[in-house]
């Protein structure tokens, strides 16, 4: 598919599959009628909120619904809160957007929605491994993965810095509208890249603290290595050589970090490229979003790619929001059919522009919309950021553990605590048995 295939190009390409989605046999009459209520995550690029209420606004006139929709900030966790209070109260709205572990969180109160998913994957591809991680259980769809919110938090490279200390044309490396020339892009080469940044006073910004940005870095490069803590059968893991790899690799990568990064959070790295100190940082397009508005210089040298390449492979961090109908619901027909609409390429296109190429859908055939590749300054920045060519696993720190058990090592940052603790000088087996003890103890609570 043509980098540069329109939004009308790709309807009338997919036309027919969509007639077949659009007439499926959970719409018990002609129009779903009645009311729903919505809440979604509340955006934080200007218009992008609008966008969603008009598609809302569409779908609602033609089959005749009354839609109410809110939308909820994630600062001060008020969107986990109004999940948590929703489910205890079993009222509320009849769509909710949930982050990540959610769902799971949530699924004895969650709609199965396997007979909407199974027709969008015809339709718009497979979805990643990470979303059926997060959004099934067993056999059993319990969400749609959301184009809204939805985001890779990979590279973030200064151009200019790049070549200047590390001799890396990061341009010529992930090409705007071609296939990534990477094979030389691995953990040695990212840590070689590191040393000569930091020795020529622009160090990369990524931080080893306790929030969601740090966890997310350091999970991706723990795959890489093949290093998991608890396995897929709730196994732990934690003593093996691929984790001691992956704790070399962080201690010598720490060497070359800013001295503070143990105490960052998600705003610092952000803060680290706008202040122009920075080669590289790992984060979805929001902070080259901000440098195009607060320091457009540092965000005309800013290209988005894709991650170094370990033992085990190229893995990037990976952070779906998924669309779930609760149980008790009042209008799950009419639900349904607002998430098939949603998830439509032509409602995806207009989500993924009104974002500025933020927002990402998971579905294989969607990763090549125009947004991202005339997205700018400089134009093409964000082309490799939805990874068009599949190179990478798209995955989540703490992953594949059981879900219930990921989530505590993820909350609880304990990937990243141990690099902290090897870093600081703790012996690399007092550091193994301490994050033993720890999963031992999530798998019991």
């Amino acid at each position: 598919m043509s980098r540069t295939l329109s939004r009308r190009q790709f309807v009338a390409a997919t036309a027919a599959g969509s007639a077949a989605l659009m007439s499926a046999p959970f719409v018990r009459t002609a129009h779903a009628a009645g009311k729903l209520t919505m809440g979604f995550w509340d955006h934080w690029v200007p218009g992008a909120n609008k966008t969603c209420t008009a598609i809302v606004d569409e779908w609602a006139a033609k089959e005749k619904v009354e839609v109410s929709i809110d939308y909820i900030t994630s600062q001060g966790n008020k969107n986990l809160l109004t999940i948590a209070a929703e489910a205890q109260a079993k009222s509320g709205h009849d769509i909710l957007a949930m982050p990540t572990w959610w769902p799971h969180a949530y699924a004895d109160n969650i709609e199965p929605v396997n007979d909407i998913m199974e027709p969008l994957i015809k339709l718009n591809g497979d979805v990643n491994d990470t979303v059926k991680y997060l959004g099934k259980q067993g056999d059993k769809w319990l969400a749609v993965p959301a184009t809204i919110g939805s985001q890779i938090k990979g590279p973030c490279s200064r151009i200019d810095l790049m070549k200047k200390f590390a001799n890396i044309d990061v341009q010529a490396m992930y090409p705007a509208g071609s296939e990534p020339k990477a094979d030389a892009w691995t953990n040695d080469a990212f840590l070689k890249a590191a040393e000569a940044c930091h020795k020529g006073g622009s160090p990369f910004g990524i931080g080893l603290g306790e929030t969601t940005d740090s966890v997310d870095t350091a999970g991706a490069f723990f795959q890489s290595f093949g290093a998991d803590l608890v396995d897929a059968k709730g196994n732990v893991t934690v003593k093996t050589d691929n984790v001691r790899q992956a704790l070399e690799f962080y201690k010598k990568l720490m060497a070359f970090l800013p001295a503070d990064v143990t105490a960052w959070d998600d705003a610092s790295n952000n803060k680290w490229l706008v202040s122009g100190r920075g080669a590289l940082i790992m984060n979805p397009p929001s902070a080259w979003a901000v440098a195009k508005r607060d320091a457009p210089q540092i965000a005309e040298q800013c290209w988005t790619h894709g991650m170094p390449k370990g033992p085990k492979g190229r893995f990037a961090p990976f952070l779906p929001f998924l669309w779930t109908i609760w149980s008790f619901s009042k209008n799950k027909p009419a639900a349904k059919s607002l998430l098939v609409h949603l998830s439509q390429p032509d409602s995806v296109a207009r989500l993924v522009e009104a974002s500025g190429g933020y927002d990402l859908p998971s579905f294989a055939n969607l990763t090549k919309l125009k947004t991202w590749a005339e997205e700018g300054p400089p134009k093409g920045t964000l082309f490799s950021y939805p990874d068009p060519y599949h190179l990478q696993t798209l995955s989540i720190a703490a992953s594949p553990a059981p879900p219930k058990i990921a989530q505590q090592i993820y909350a609880q940052a304990t990937i990243t605590k141990m690099c902290v603790r090897h870093f600081q000088g703790e012996d690399m087996e007092k550091t193994l048995s301490w994050a033993e003890s720890e999963c031992e103890g999530f798998m019991r609570s």
